[in-house]
């Protein structure tokens, strides 16, 4: 009889280790607590309108390629990728705005509008960050991260300086550009890893080349089609998805987990994979004595932010607005302080607005729009519906003045969804969004480790462990959790 593995949790990482689990022979169950698999990556229909309740960025499509070519299957087999051209759009104030767009080219052309001569560094930044994203992608997203002794490699400990992990995002985008425009499109993509571009490695713009050069995509129907996806995959070969199903303990007897315990029903259990949020299955669902941290170890780590998000369906066609658009009229130091330094709800907030209707009409009634409005912010933070509409109509305020028309009037549909909200569906750590932060003394082997050592059949993915958040990443994470798994038992 093949080992049974249990997984907790159905987000990507979670779909992604039970597919790679199971086409490696082992008798997979994935046990969902909410009614739709998917984890932060659900999507909700109402009145026509199709809403995406988490990611909404397809970046590094290379990753989902490499995942789905383990099966001798392709993206394309599950749902349909376009590329945006512009990738997005940057409102800086009124009548002044950035369209980004999706070539080299285009890229050097635009960046001399704003800077003379600044097309060079463009270039050399860019290959730059694509070292560093080949290099990151081969040598460190798919260490375990079980100790500093996987980086010993000569190869690696010499690229340590290359790949600039002691030199800040900030210092290093400001040695290359000196327009500030510039260098905010080139900081944004740290905003959400968890720490300002000034205490962010420079390693990090190896996220620049996945936005600027290998582009911003868009599955039509939606983010949840890759979910779909991956849950098809998954149960092509043979993993039993259970939603509804909420964990409410896992049963340690000697040091060896044997049962998980839902609501309805338990289940038996030869390895079990922790894919939903780590603090929470450590710390609610194991007795004391099978945890590996304590809570002050937790409360000490730094949460990349959480969000504060509105579904909206508007009746009528908006202008002025792309599929994705980040609105940076405000300043973007102060918010950043207020997310990491001065954790607040901001002063004078960014945010950004996803409009996937303008790619994609199959995601709202015809001459309607589909908004996704997003802003960022500190993780446990107090959270009431008095501060969220007060927020929404700061944002609101702007995006009709910004973009020169009403749309509060024309919302016939407003959903909004924050801190509370991440910690009932998801039981985020915090209220957390986005997981652990990506600082220097959070990356790699100083994560929270991927296996267990209390309970000897018990591992972890996603988010809070290696190699950290993000979709992507995600993916990675489950595969990586896979092979760890198959090293210990066979199937």
């Amino acid at each position: 009889m093949p080992k049974k593995v249990i997984v907790i949790g159905s987000g990507f990482s979670g779909l992604a280790s039970a597919a790679c689990l199971a086409k490696r022979g082992y008798d997979v169950t994935v046990l969902e607590k909410n009614e739709q698999a998917g984890g932060r990556a659900r999507q909700f229909t109402v009145d026509g309108f199709v809403f995406d309740m988490g990611p909404s960025w397809y970046w590094m499509p290379d990753v989902f390629e490499q995942y789905f070519s383990l099966f001798g299957k392709k993206p394309s087999d599950y749902y349909d990728l376009v590329r945006l051209d512009p990738s997005y759009r940057i409102y800086f104030g009124q009548d002044d705005l950035m369209d980004v767009p999706a070539t080299f080219d285009g890229l050097a052309a635009m960046f001399e509008s704003y800077e003379p001569g600044s097309s060079a560094n463009l270039r050399k930044f860019l290959n730059e960050a694509k070292y560093k994203y080949e290099v990151g992608m081969r040598e460190f997203v798919w260490k375990p991260g079980h100790s500093i002794f996987e980086f010993a490699d000569l190869r690696v400990v010499k690229s340590l300086f290359r790949l600039q992990m002691f030199q800040s995002m900030s210092s290093h985008v400001r040695r290359l550009f000196k327009n500030e425009k510039l260098i905010q499109l080139l900081e944004f993509p740290v905003l959400f890893l968890g720490a300002t571009p000034q205490n962010t490695p420079a390693l990090y713009s190896l996220m620049n080349y996945a936005d600027l050069s290998l582009g911003t995509w868009y599955p039509l129907g939606g983010m949840h089609k890759i979910i779909e996806g991956m849950v098809k995959l998954a149960e092509e070969l043979g993993v039993k998805i259970h939603t509804g199903q909420e964990v409410r303990q896992i049963y340690v007897p000697n040091g060896h987990a044997t049962k998980v315990i839902t609501d309805q029903k338990e289940y038996s259990a030869d390895i079990i994979v922790g894919s939903a949020d780590y603090n929470h299955i450590e710390q609610r669902l194991l007795e004391p004595e099978h945890r590996r941290y304590s809570d002050q170890y937790w409360d000490k780590r730094t949460m990349a932010p959480s969000s504060l998000l509105f579904y909206l369906g508007v009746n009528k066609k908006l202008n002025g607005l792309h599929h994705h658009n980040l609105f940076f009229d405000e300043d973007f130091g102060q918010h950043a302080v207020e997310i990491y330094d001065q954790p607040q709800w901001p002063s004078k907030p960014l945010f950004y607005v996803c409009c996937p209707s303008k790619t994609d009409d199959s995601v709202a009634p015809a001459g309607s729009e589909n908004l996704f409005v997003l802003i960022p912010l500190a993780p446990d933070l107090e959270d009431t519906d008095e501060l969220r509409e007060h927020y929404y109509h700061i944002v609101m305020e702007r995006l009709e003045q910004l973009t020169g028309q009403s749309v509060r009037d024309a919302v016939v549909y407003k959903r909004s969804f924050a801190h509370r909200n991440f910690k009932e569906d998801y039981y985020a750590y915090k209220g957390n969004a986005y997981g652990l932060a990506n600082t220097l003394t959070q990356t790699a082997f100083l994560k929270p480790k991927m296996k267990s050592n209390k309970v000897a059949n018990l591992f972890y993915t996603g988010q809070l462990t290696t190699p950290g958040p993000g979709v992507p990443p995600s993916l990675i994470s489950g595969q990586v959790v896979a092979s760890e798994i198959a090293k210990s038992f066979q199937p």
